[in-house]
């Protein structure tokens, strides 16, 4: 569709365009435009207004964008030029432009698409335009400049394991730097996507009380392909916010990108809403252990930040996480984040049939404590399938009683938690964010095992096109 070339027949076009798509949730009412022309505004920024609020507002409408010839309007003539350029996908000839770069006052390079196909199927990649021109701006601010400046609605601080929120924050002894900030909303799901039992109520219903909380379940052909697929989904959702992740951004982006990726690929974010945890994914920062909320904390420069994912695709979940340097870091937390991305590797080398639970803890355990660090015991790795949690329990450090040896067709999670001081741990009021009880720096990762027949296959394994970020990969 081609508009003609005065500003206020386009923006009526798009209100005409717009008002035949459902669901619609606003349009610009004839009042609003009543009172737009006795203030004289400008129609452009109408247009401008109009196509910002329609997409923010009709979130089931997710990629609908008005659809114009790109090209400059000359105001005073109505004359209307235009440039060739080319889709941002494929590289064909482009007459649509992506609405939040027009918001953002992009350049049209790099926004433009030939179709409305080719946006959706660069929806998840093309985001991260958006949140590069928004870090760009950033500046440095205080605390509390933050929190004032955010929105009223839905942002608060979290309590109760995230039945409750309050505008104040929490009184607790903190151990270290770190402080909660308020958090958003709770995120929405596409009604098509399969769901956990917990997705609308927050209580799982089928896990606490099956038998594989007790029994190791060797999975069968057919559900060890659906853990492969779904494995590789949390992959490639994990790798999308590594890319992302830098000074000046919040974790509550971070958890933005990994909710939007999740979604993409047709699969829900396990932790969202299970036992009411608020987040789509966990973002642990510098003494944050595990189960860091993402809230509006701006992350800094010399930060680590973990971020574990799980995703729900096909009926199985796949499981993994990493920890990751802000910008420049120090050379103590260079050697904390190394040494427990070792940790965890050693311990997969010994993964086959016959290996007894127990001897994982024992692996980890020698390689952290020569390396001058300590390992968690509140949290363990754990069986993972069609349930999120389950047995086997793993834990992580030397001298545990875990039971059972391993066999081939058994799924489950290995996922140390390292510590530069010592391995006790605190809760925040939240109910969920476990921190180091010195205060001091905890690293942690994450993978997804099968055991076969000769050994073990990471089914959450990194992918040639996963993000470059540890420099001792390229030795």
């Amino acid at each position: 569709m081609v508009l003609q070339s005065t500003a206020r027949d386009l923006y009526a076009r798009s209100q005409s365009y717009a008002n035949s798509l459902a669901p619609v949730s606003k349009a610009v009412s004839s009042e609003e435009d009543h009172r737009q022309s006795q203030r004289g505004a400008d129609p452009w920024e109408s247009l401008k207004e109009y196509v910002t609020g329609f997409t923010k507002e009709s979130p089931g409408v997710q990629f609908c964008f008005i659809s114009w010839k790109i090209g400059s309007v000359d105001r005073a003539s109505n004359a209307q030029t235009y440039s060739t350029v080319s889709c941002a996908r494929c590289g064909k000839s482009a007459n649509l432009q992506c609405p939040k770069c027009v918001e953002l006052k992009l350049p049209r390079e790099g926004s433009a698409f030939c179709t409305q196909d080719c946006f959706k199927a660069s929806w998840s990649s093309h985001k991260s335009v958006h949140l590069k021109a928004k870090l760009s701006t950033v500046r440095a601010v205080t605390p509390e400049e933050q929190i004032s400046s955010l929105p009223n609605e839905g942002w608060l601080y979290c309590l109760k394991k995230g039945q409750a929120r309050t505008e104040k924050l929490p009184h607790f002894d903190w151990t270290g730097t770190l402080r909660p900030y308020p958090i958003s909303k709770l995120h929405t799901v596409p009604a098509h996507i399969d769901k956990p039992d917990w997705a609308i109520d927050g209580v799982p219903k089928i896990e606490p009380s099956s038998d594989l909380q007790h029994v190791v379940e060797i999975k069968t052909s057919e559900q060890i392909e659906r853990m492969r697929e779904t494995c590789r989904i949390a992959r490639e959702v994990l790798d999308a916010a590594a890319r992302v992740i830098r000074p000046g951004m919040t974790t509550d982006e971070i958890d933005e990108v990994v909710h939007e990726a999740t979604i993409a690929a047709g699969a829900y974010p396990s932790p969202l809403n299970y036992h009411f945890f608020p987040k789509s994914c966990c973002t642990s920062v510098n003494e944050v252990i595990c189960h860091g909320i993402p809230d509006a904390r701006t992350l800094e420069d010399g930060d680590i930040v973990n971020v574990d994912v799980t995703v729900y695709y096909k009926g199985v979940h796949g499981d993994l996480n990493e920890t990751y340097f802000v910008g420049n870091v120090d050379e103590a937390s260079q050697h904390l984040v190394r040494s427990t991305y070792e940790c965890l590797e050693k311990a997969i080398s010994i993964v086959k049939p016959g290996v007894r639970f127990r001897e994982v803890g024992e692996v980890i355990n020698r390689h952290a404590s020569m390396s001058g660090l300590s390992v968690v015991r509140s949290y363990c790795g754990h069986g993972i399938g069609e349930l999120f949690h389950c047995a086997p329990n793993i834990p992580h450090y030397g001298k545990n009683k875990a039971v059972g040896v391993m066999k081939a067709g058994q799924t489950f999670s290995i996922e140390p938690m390292i510590n530069a001081g010592v391995w006790r741990d605190r809760m925040w009021p939240d109910g969920w964010t476990a921190v180091t009880a010195d205060g001091k720096r905890s690293a942690q990762f994450e993978h997804t095992l099968l055991v076969t027949e000769t050994g073990v296959e990471v089914l959450t394994g990194r992918l040639p096109s996963s993000p470059n970020v540890f420099p001792w990969l390229n030795v």
